[in-house]
This record gives structure tokens, sequence and C-alpha cells, in this order.
């Protein structure tokens, strides 16, 4: 009778792990969904060549983490542009870049391509602000910034 029952149990304990596989555990149920997309950031120097911007960007939902920062379309914004890798924990970044090179970029052209994880179905409200922009001559220009959105390969 007691070897019965111990193969009883046996079997109990052997199949539960298979059970909570097939149903899901409560944590699983109630995990969020997390996903990637990719920001890139537009700025429209209109006829003026563009030598330097920054511009921050926050996520007041803080839903969204930034995870990685490259660089422009332009050869003169190829390489990554600077910020402070500390802010990337905190949905906040303020992000900088300036050429002395000869090919600048002249009207609407992606600077800058931010990569974000974000946790939830739904869409983060993201505010941009453009703090400085200028031209060859060193001079601030005013210049339109958006941000462009979609998922990235």
């Amino acid at each position: 009778m007691k070897a019965l029952a111990c193969i009883f149990m046996l079997g109990v304990l052997l199949a539960a792990p298979v059970a909570a596989q097939e149903i899901g555990t409560p944590e699983e149920a109630t995990r969020p969904v997390v996903r990637f997309k990719a920001l890139d950031i537009v700025i429209d120097s209109g006829e003026t060549a563009l030598a330097a911007y920054q511009f921050e960007l926050t996520d007041p939902s803080g839903r969204a983490k930034i995870v990685g920062v490259e660089g422009g379309e332009s050869p003169a914004f190829k390489q990554p542009p600077y910020y402070d890798p500390a802010a990337l924990n905190h949905g906040r970044i303020i992000v900088a870049a300036f050429s002395a090179g000869k090919e600048l970029p002249v009207g609407r052209t992606r600077v800058a391509r931010l990569h974000m994880r974000i946790a939830g179905a739904d869409e983060p409200e993201y505010k941009i602000e453009l703090q400085a922009a200028a031209g060859a001559d060193g001079k601030r220009i005013a210049a339109p910034i958006a941000i462009v959105q979609g998922d990235r390969k």
C-alpha cells in the first residue's frame, strides 16, 4: 500500500511541472509586453546647411527606456551623437552633434536614431525639444524637429 502511495505521489510530482508549463504562472500572465522600436529624429534646416544640433527627448509615462543611439543619414552626422549614458536609465536624454565637414545636410535630414525598449502595448507620448541648431557659420537657425516612429529590424 505504501509503495502504491509513493508511486502515486511520484506521478503527481512529475506531472506538476508539465501542468505549470502548459498553463503558465500568474507572474507570466501579468508580465507587461516588452517590445523594441526605433525613433528617427529628423531636423529640417530649410535652405541652411545644418552643422550642429542639440535636442532633449523625454518619456513622461516612464514606459520607454533608451537602449541605443545611432547616428544620422548624412555623412556629417553618420557617427553616433554625443549623449550622457547615465541618462539612458531615466527616460530622458540630451543628444548633441556638430560637424566641421563640407558635406553638411540641407533641408530635412535624419540626424539620429534612438532605439527604445517599451513596456506595455500602448505607445509612449514622447516629448522632444530642439534646444539648439546652427549653420556652418555658427549662427543659430530656426529648424523644426520631429520624431518618425517605426519598427526597425
